[in-house]
């Protein structure tokens, strides 16, 4: 299967931002993706760098406009596409949610994000409610899809709920860069991690992983921190964890990558995890801590 991965340094125009990107989703598309994977909250800036009440009025309901627009351009060129949206689900109730349209421009599925981060520059919890939608994989036409959302992506058991339930691929939209006031040591130390951590759930659920990273400078509105450089690197891997591709970590980008699902199959073999798992013995696992 054919997978398209686009990168993008956002500005405050969603308009362009949005035109920029289906321009970039057609020219994969023409060049044989079948499934186009985009960033997190791909439409505008990352603004969850400050709290401000009155950017709840970015959300939009799902089904709604971008639903509707990236619909309309799924259907037309015959792909599927993995948005990522900020969603209005009531007066008051908010989710980071990606969901999956299938190549009739129909809504596949969603996937509203798990994990919310609160850290200086990353202020989640306070526009999302954590998802409720639990770990499900969504059913398409190139494939049964493990969505996940950014910080999702450091933590092994969700990836792996995903793999028990049968997906054939890990996809991450992702928002993730570095702090000015770290060393250049430091930051590379971060994006190393970062791709290590997902490599990682690639090998340890034989399964190809898809992430995708927004790249360039936002500067924080509120004068707080010195804003964040979005380190771009966005990735596909192999079953084994092995680069199939590693996009820049300066500039916009997309890219075409060939994922051989069958392969799941023979790795599986040579590494059956899944036959040795000792499931009688990981009960205290749902604890928080064991003390």
């Amino acid at each position: 299967m054919k997978v398209g991965i686009i990168q993008q340094h956002n500005g405050a125009d969603h308009t362009d931002n949005i035109r920029r990107l289906q321009e970039r989703i057609r020219q994969l598309a023409h060049e044989g993706a079948e499934l186009i994977v985009l960033q997190e909250l791909h439409n505008g800036l990352y603004f969850c760098q400050t709290e401000d009440v009155a950017l709840f009025d970015q959300a939009e309901t799902i089904p709604g406009a971008s639903t509707e627009s990236f619909g309309a351009l799924a259907r037309e060129l015959g792909v599927v596409i993995v948005l990522s949206l900020f969603e209005k689900r009531a007066t008051g109730l908010y989710h980071n949610t990606a969901v999956v349209l299938e190549r009739d421009g129909s809504i596949a599925g969603r996937y509203r994000k798990m994990h919310i981060p609160d850290d200086p520059a990353y202020y989640e919890k306070f526009y999302f409610t954590p998802g409720d939608l639990g770990f499900e994989p969504i059913d398409t036409s190139v494939g049964r899809l493990g969505i996940l959302i950014c910080w999702d992506q450091w933590y092994p058991e969700a990836a792996r709920l995903m793999a028990l339930k049968g997906a054939e691929l890990l996809i991450y939209p992702t928002a993730i860069g570095t702090a000015a006031y770290d060393t250049p040591e430091e930051q590379q130390r971060q994006i190393d991690a970062w791709q290590l951590v997902q490599r990682g759930h690639a090998v340890a659920n034989n399964l190809p992983v898809i992430a995708v990273n927004r790249v360039g400078y936002e500067h924080d509105p509120s004068g707080v921190t010195e804003g964040i450089q979005f380190w771009g690197h966005s990735f596909v891997t192999g079953q084994q964890g092995e680069m199939l591709c590693d996009l820049s970590q300066t500039e916009e980008a997309g890219a075409v990558v060939e994922i051989d699902l069958e392969r799941t199959e023979l790795v599986r073999r040579w590494w059956p995890y899944l036959r040795d798992r000792r499931i009688d013995s990981y009960g205290e696992i749902t604890h928080r801590y064991i003390d």
